[in-house]
């Protein structure tokens, strides 16, 4: 059990910035693309949201890995976790045939806030950067 306290946060960490590092480097990688569906959505600005996007997903993921100012790191990825439910995966305005699929990925913020939460409350624990939880 002293394994699973000692490794588990690291472990839990890396598997919650997982899919933010690979969305990161998919929207740097297809920026355009990136930037076409922020647009598609109303959302302003839609370059300037790319590039806030990119550095919460990458630098968000990063920092969550190490334990570097986790708690912060956390706390920002989300808040864009949640935006990015209401405004991109809005199940209940969408056409019929796409509603349960955008629901699926709504479900899957939310769980990831959930994650994140944990995070925020509890901090890196014992491997990281900062250590202990105080990050």
């Amino acid at each position: 059990m002293k394994t699973l306290e000692h490794y588990g946060p690291l472990i839990g960490r890396f598997l919650i910035a997982f899919i933010f590092l690979f969305a990161g480097f998919g929207k740097v990688t297809g920026f355009e693309g990136t930037v076409g569906y922020i647009a598609s959505k109303g959302v302003p600005l839609p370059q300037m949201a790319a590039i806030a996007a990119i550095i919460v997903e990458l630098g968000g993921g990063i920092m969550l890995v190490l334990g570097w100012n986790a708690r912060i790191a956390a706390a920002a990825m989300l808040v864009f976790t949640a935006m990015t439910a209401l405004i991109f995966h809005n199940f209940w305005a969408v056409p019929t045939d796409q509603a349960q699929n955008q629901m699926i990925h709504f479900m899957k913020n939310v769980s990831m806030m959930g994650g994140l939460l944990y995070v925020v409350i509890h901090g890196s624990g014992a491997l990281s950067i900062n250590r202990q939880g105080r990050s």
